[in-house]
């Protein structure tokens, strides 16, 4: 760990932070000479007279806060070096009433001892917070939503691939592709981290339980990576900050046509200065697809039979050490083992010649460890909101891959196998700092370093595919600043990227010559942000973004390496792609309700240089057909989204989304120039009733209409989903029973009609029935300290 920490600091460029820390001193000499006092006392419960760590403490001057700090773990505070002048004092904790007093600091008074602050539940905030930990709620922040993942998301099935499609603005297909506002290229991160595994596997191996929030950032500012074109979608796992021993443990069977189960493990202890906390989950079992493809043209056809047996296991370790009310150190890593098996067959007839009929059998042994830690150091400064922080991330992938294919009937074709090794690293360091200038000015600068390798080895006996190796190494260098400033109604946040862009690959294939390719890029990344609330106590906002992306080619689409899927497709990189870029504009309204709430939003995008998948015919083969990638000439999207939650009565409510894109695509397709309009709809509502206290059902329904790309047609999707939720022991305890995909409706069919003319559909087992069973337990009063989360600097990185 230390040659690795030394090794990381090494590959930050000394210009960068010799600018860094020249600003960083520059901001720090923003001191005021005014005179200054300090605050002192603690902070009890009013009922029990022990001590409340941790409980917020404010300095308030009219609605805006001056200074501030949290309680020890003795319940005591200090908050020094605060200017002369009359105040407003607060004392907030999750579940108690909030405490005030007016305090005036002076030349007569400048040291106040407050004494003991003794502070009562408050019984309906308490309730407020159980009733949230049921149902799942939406948060709209000036730059994304936050989904906080209530009972009612993890018992909507056993992975995280089960949830997402429950999401507004997110769909995902029968085999796994996950699209945000109808577009594939979104990243997926993991407590804010990238992984080194693709976003399909990845959903398939966290276990819903261990979810805490999803969120949504369709537009990121230039504090983030700017690789994704539709955003980032990032899943916080659940770590537990409660005082004592405290943990949850969930069970769930899944039954379709096969049976799958996932387990999961919670636990965390915190007293005094540390929070030690740990989890374990995982899912095993197997999975049936059902599919066909019929070329019309050549009359010829696929049946095809795949069973899927997929096991995996995810942990989670680490530990928060309060150095004290202004330092803290933390430590964990997630440690993801993931094993499958895949056995498929292929029936392959041709209508016109059914003596030239045969069979396909593939046997696919893969297996995968994916590992990450993670350091981080934050040091908060007497100010309130002004920080630095320091975080040090590295992910490693060690995958193999077994594929066995055999052929039975009338073939030439041979049986082989190949064997794909595959090892990847990803190291980012972040340095951030934020510094609120006054009470309504924050600037914030940070530095970002990514470093990427990558090395792929493919041996195969096949005679006509050759042995080779692929190495693909990356890094970027950004400097980022954002600068953002209440004026009384109005909000805006301006920001830029700098990034410093490298790579370095190499392709050697036997018998042939090596392919090398660098490149070396400057960027300037813009973005803004503006909001308008009419008054503090208002309903309703509104919201204008502006951001520039990036989508730069993943390792899947630049690796050269071609792979079989059947005899008449073979699939392939194209290491010539350039990245694309994306101008994405958006617009949204936010209104609560009394009984809920909506937003209604619009969005355009301008992409240049799109990547999009191609097919052509094999010049020596011309039965075969190969798929790659290519840059397409543009790309124009726009679209409506309205989402909404709304509780008619006490005992129904209701949440839903309704989504409606059209864009513009235009490319070369083997010489011809090809256009192509489409629009596409989502529409997904989920009901809620509650029969008593503690049991609940619910109806959930999903509908995705048609949708046109260059190449081929996706039909049309819909599927029903209903279920029962049973609260117990005082709500430690939730039993759930789901049955998904009632009518068996759920499918992926397509029709291709450029290049070669064929249609095609794969069904899973979607229709399955979920019983689930989750227990909460812990020690004492179990009351969730609200201490501020950091902002963390989401680092999206390639997934592929």
């Amino acid at each position: 760990m230390k040659h690795f920490l030394n090794s990381c600091f090494l590959v930050v460029p000394k210009k960068s932070l010799k600018f860094f820390f020249i600003s960083i001193f520059i901001l720090f000499s923003f001191s005021s000479f005014a005179q200054k006092g300090a605050i002192t006392g603690s902070v009890l419960d009013k009922t029990t007279q022990e001590p409340i760590p941790y409980a917020n403490v404010i300095l308030k001057s009219g609605d805006n806060i001056v200074t501030g700090g949290i309680t020890t773990e003795n319940g005591s505070f200090s908050i020094d070096d605060v200017i002369f002048g009359t105040y407003n004092f607060e004392v907030q904790f999750i579940g108690y009433k909030t405490e005030n007093q007016t305090l005036t600091l002076d030349k007569d008074h400048r040291k106040l001892s407050l004494g003991a602050i003794g502070i009562e539940e408050d019984a309906v905030a308490l309730e407020a917070v159980e009733v949230t930990a049921e149902r799942s709620t939406i948060e709209q922040k000036i730059d994304r939503k936050v989904i906080n993942v209530g009972k009612d998301l993890t018992t909507a099935g056993a992975s995280a691939s089960d949830i997402m499609g429950n999401i507004p603005s997110v769909s995902i297909t029968q085999d796994g592709e996950l699209s945000l506002r109808g577009n594939e290229n979104v990243r997926v991160l993991v407590d804010g981290k990238p992984t080194n595994i693709s976003s399909r596997e990845l959903l398939q191996q966290i276990p819903s339980t261990s979810i805490k929030t999803i969120e949504l950032i369709t537009n990121p500012s230039a504090k983030y990576n700017p690789e994704g074109m539709s955003g980032i979608i990032n899943i916080t796992l659940k770590k537990n900050t409660n005082l004592g021993f405290n943990g949850s443990i969930n069970t769930g069977f899944t039954y379709g046509e096969r049976a799958r189960y996932n387990n999961s493990l919670s636990l965390n202890y915190r007293n005094g200065k540390a929070n030690f906390y740990g989890s374990y989950g995982n899912r095993f079992g197997e999975g049936v697809t059902n599919g066909f493809i019929n070329r019309t043209v050549e009359r010829t056809g696929q049946d095809i039979l795949s069973l899927a047996d997929r096991t995996s296991h995810l942990f989670k370790f680490g530990v928060d050490y309060y150095i004290n009310d202004k330092n803290t150190l933390s430590v964990y890593t997630n440690q993801n083992f993931f094993d499958a098996i895949l056995d498929a067959e292929r029936n392959i007839s041709f209508l016109n010649t059914p003596d030239a009929n045969f069979n396909q059998f593939d046997l696919t042994d893969r297996n995968n460890i994916n590992a990450s830690y993670n350091v981080d150091f934050k040091h908060d400064f007497s100010k309130e909101g002004h920080s630095i922080e320091l975080e040090v991330d590295y992910n490693t992938l060690k995958s193999d891959t077994n594929n066995d294919f055999d052929f039975t009937g009338n073939t030439p074709l041979a049986n082989y196998d190949e064997f794909i090794d595959d090892t990847r690293t990803n190291t980012t360091i972040n340095l951030d700092y934020v510094n609120p200038l006054s009470d309504n000015v924050t600037l914030e600068i940070g530095l970002e370093t990514r470093l990427r390798r990558t090395e792929n080895t493919y041996t195969t006996d096949r005679i006509d595919f050759s042995n080779s190796d692929f190495r693909y190494d990356r890094n970027i260098h950004s400097f980022y600043t954002t600068f953002s400033q209440s004026l009384g109604k109005w909000q805006y946040n301006l920001g830029i990227r700098l990034e410093d862009y490298n790579v370095d690959t190499q392709f050697n294939e036997v018998l042939e010559a090596p392919f090398n390719f660098t490149d070396k890029l400057f960027n300037i990344y813009p973005s803004g942000f503006l909001k308008y609330s009419p008054s503090q106590e208002s309903k309703n906002s509104y919201q204008l973004s502006f951001s520039r992306r990036i989508d730069r080619p993943s390792l899947n689409q630049i690796n050269p390496i071609r792979q079989l899927s059947t005899p008449q497709l073979i699939l392939s990189g194209n290491p010539s792609l350039v990245p694309q870029f994306t101008n994405s504009v958006e617009l949204n309204y936010n209104r609560k309700l009394q009984k809920g709430n909506f937003t209604f939003g619009g969005f355009y995008r301008r992409i240049n240089d799109e990547i999009n998948r191609r097919g052509f015919f094999d010049e020596d083969n011309p039965t075969v057909l190969i798929v790659d990638y290519d840059n397409f000439d543009s790309n124009d999207a726009y679209g409506l989204e309205l989402s909404a939650s709304y509780r008619p009565t006490n005992w129904w409510s209701l949440n839903g989304s309704f989504d409606v894109y059209s864009r513009t695509q235009k490319g070369f397709i083997e010489g011809e120039s090809v256009e192509v309009n489409n629009t596409l709809m989502n529409t997904k509502l989920n009901n809620s009733f509650k029969a008593t206290k503690d049991l609940t059902f619910q109806l959930f329904t999903f509908y995705s209409g048609r949708q046109s790309v260059l190449q081929y047609d996706l039909k049309d999707n819909f599927f029903i989903n209903t279920g029962a939720r049973y609260n117990f022991a005082k709500g430690k305890g939730t039993l759930s029973l789901n049955f998904n995909d009632i009518f068996r409706t759920q499918r992926f069919a397509f029709e291709t009609f450029r290049t070669i003319i064929q249609e095609g559909q794969f069904k899973t087992d979607s229709r399955s029935v979920y019983l689930g069973l989750a227990y909460r337990f812990g020690s004492g009063k179990n009351k969730s300290i609200k201490r501020k989360k950091r902002d963390k600097n989401v680092k999206a990185d390639k997934l592929l």
